[in-house]
């Protein structure tokens, strides 16, 4: 899906336009206000995260890190996705992250797509598949991300 060009702040180093920031600000509200939704919360910010990753400088390089990270143990570990940000607050700060090339294509599913989900069972479903398609993108990376998974947490 092609999104509008419009004028809007975007984030402060992910690679994202203002149309799509904007729009995953709106999936991020929702997501927040339902209860189904927000178990999954940390999936969709890890997944935009990954598919916006912006330029090789150290806030990009950690963000990704993490993000990948944490999409690695949610969909391979089966870790709770609600626990992401303790777990970001365990993995954070290593010197061990380099940068990652963003696979291209970068995942097939967009927060556009999850736009479209109507009630809240599928909002959560979406963002699911969402993170899914995005950690399968990455592939190439896994074994680095299992590495940084071990490091950090085993």
């Amino acid at each position: 899906m092609i999104l509008p060009v419009i004028d809007a702040p975007v984030h402060a180093y992910y690679g994202s336009s203002p149309s799509c920031w904007a729009l995953n600000g709106v999936i991020s509200a929702r997501v927040v206000s339902e209860p189904e939704p927000l178990e999954v919360h940390q999936v969709a910010v890890d997944a935009y995260a990954v598919q916006h990753p912006g330029v090789p400088e150290r806030r990009t390089i950690q963000s990704v890190a993490l993000h990948l990270m944490t999409l690695c143990l949610v969909f391979e570990r089966k870790a709770d996705p609600r626990e992401g940000s303790r777990l970001h607050a365990r993995m954070a700060h290593r010197d061990i992250y380099t940068w990652l090339d963003p696979p291209s294509p970068n995942g097939h599913v967009t927060v556009a797509d999850v736009a479209q989900a109507e009630t809240p069972h599928e909002l959560s479903a979406a963002v699911l598949a969402w993170g899914s398609d995005v950690w399968q993108a990455w592939g190439p990376h896994h074994d680095t991300v299992r590495r940084w998974v071990s490091q950090s947490l085993d």
